[in-house]
């Protein structure tokens, strides 16, 4: 019984985990279709004025989701794979090869992802004049950055829960091997 509402809760939590990556993935694709264009731009001399537009929030939506389903999904890596055991007077802990590398290519995509998402989503805020972006220059989002930062939350959440698979494999194994062991 107690394998059965384990299973539920897993299924609950990679939901909530597809669901926040999705979620962020279509904000990026409509931060990329609202954000501030070529035409959207004033110029009065050397002075430019750049309206906010709804890529703001989208973008904010993106990160948000994105992160929390980045921490919920190592929470339940850690869970499976830094989880102790107690073997007569020392400690182990089995950490295969395959799920901290998918692991730590998780970390680096969400790593990229969140400065790219970040970048955009802070020059699709209202640029005034004399003010700008940067250095009181006014600045556009580069078409395809949203894209491709959707694009590479699909893969943090991918490798995240990838990891969180062939951990809970690993667990799953060595319950096993424990009960056969007690039973035998």
């Amino acid at each position: 019984m107690e394998q059965k509402h384990h299973r539920y809760g897993f299924v609950f939590i990679f939901s909530v985990i597809i669901s926040l990556g999705l979620v962020s993935f279509v904000s990026c694709v409509v931060a990329e279709t609202k954000k501030a264009k070529r035409k959207d731009l004033k110029v009065d001399g050397k002075l430019c004025y750049l309206p906010g537009s709804p890529a703001y929030g989208f973008g904010i939506a993106a990160l948000i989701c994105l992160s929390v389903a980045q921490v919920i999904g190592n929470l339940l890596v850690c869970r499976n794979l830094c989880s102790s055991r107690k073997e007569r007077n020392s400690w182990k802990s089995k950490k295969p090869i395959s799920a901290t590398t998918l692991l730590v290519f998780s970390w680096i995509s969400f790593g990229v992802a969140v400065s790219l998402i970040g970048a955009a989503t802070s020059m699709s805020r209202r640029q005034p004049y004399g003010r700008g972006w940067l250095d009181r220059e006014c600045y556009l989002v580069k078409d395809g950055v949203y894209v491709g930062s959707g694009v590479l939350a699909l893969l943090t959440i991918g490798s995240t829960l990838g990891s969180a698979i062939i951990s809970m494999r690993k667990s799953q194994v060595e319950q096993g091997r424990r009960v056969h062991a007690q039973i035998g």
